[in-house]
């Protein structure tokens, strides 16, 4: 059973992490209505974000190799700092700063406190309405080409209010972008090149602790759910892209705020474990 239960955690993780609606929110809930009913853990999380994370770079390929090799010409002096590509390599490095920073600080917190399911349902929602005011109000001109290390400092602030389940590390970026007048797509993309090195650190922290502080799912169990999730994932990274290309982010606000409000519910009931 604990096998198959990693393989569908990680299926819906593949399903999730690209969408503005919280994959840890999402592990945290089925965690609690498979038939061992237990939050499979925030080291589980994270590790198996490393499978959706391959996905992206699997996906990006080109452009991060682009982007680290003009970095590293910049550095040695060869290319202006200015070049675009070299650019955007010191950007993502600047907003990957705040959530470093911060996932050490409040390790404690993201391990235990931050993972009730009351604060899950409220974060779904009450970021899901920002979300939605975002989409709505944002004037969506700027592409990345005009992202300042200022703005990049406030994408990783953003992105760092992803180590609570339930606001969504995509979501929380986007939403970022599109209250600064990035476009859907530029905020989307941003979002998953900056999530690169956080993930990585994050899940390979997890994974190397993890050998002397078992979880709920053996290490064998947890890489299918990564092998599992970084095939998904890379089926939906791509679509998504081209979804917001053209559509608004209505359709994932409604399901983030029915999500948290039939969360509540089942919690006021007595129904799960919060």
């Amino acid at each position: 059973m604990n096998w198959f239960e990693a393989a569908f955690l990680g299926l819906i993780q593949g399903l999730t992490e690209f969408l503005p609606i919280s994959s840890s929110a999402h592990l945290r809930i089925v965690g609690e209505i498979l038939p061992n009913a237990q939050d499979p853990g925030a080291a589980f999380t994270a590790i198996t974000q490393l499978g959706t994370e391959t996905a992206v770079v699997v996906f990006f390929w080109r452009d991060i190799v682009r982007i680290i090799g003009a970095w590293g010409k910049a550095l040695a002096g060869k290319i202006p700092h200015s070049d675009p590509d070299a650019k955007m390599g010191w950007l993502i490095i600047v907003g990957s700063i705040p959530i470093a920073v911060l996932g050490l600080l409040l390790e404690d917190y993201i391990d235990t406190n931050f993972r009730s399911l009351w604060i899950v349902a409220t974060t779904l929602v009450v970021f899901g309405l920002i979300l939605a005011i975002a989409d709505h109000y944002g004037r969506q001109t700027r592409s990345l080409d005009t992202l300042t290390p200022k703005h990049g400092i406030l994408f990783g602030f953003a992105q760092a209010l992803a180590l609570i389940p339930g606001v969504s590390r995509s979501g929380g970026t986007i939403t970022a972008g599109l209250l600064m007048g990035y476009t859907r797509e530029a905020a989307a993309r941003y979002s998953f090149l900056l999530a690169i090195p956080a993930v990585f650190a994050s899940g390979l922290y997890k994974l190397v602790k993890s050998f002397d502080e078992p979880g709920v799912y053996t290490l064998a169990q947890t890489g299918l759910a990564t092998a599992v999730a970084f095939v998904v994932g890379f089926l939906i990274v791509g679509w998504f892209l081209k979804f917001v290309s053209s559509h608004s982010y209505r359709v994932f606000v409604w399901y983030r705020i029915l999500l948290g409000l039939g969360l509540y519910v089942v919690l006021g009931m007595g129904l799960i474990n919060p």
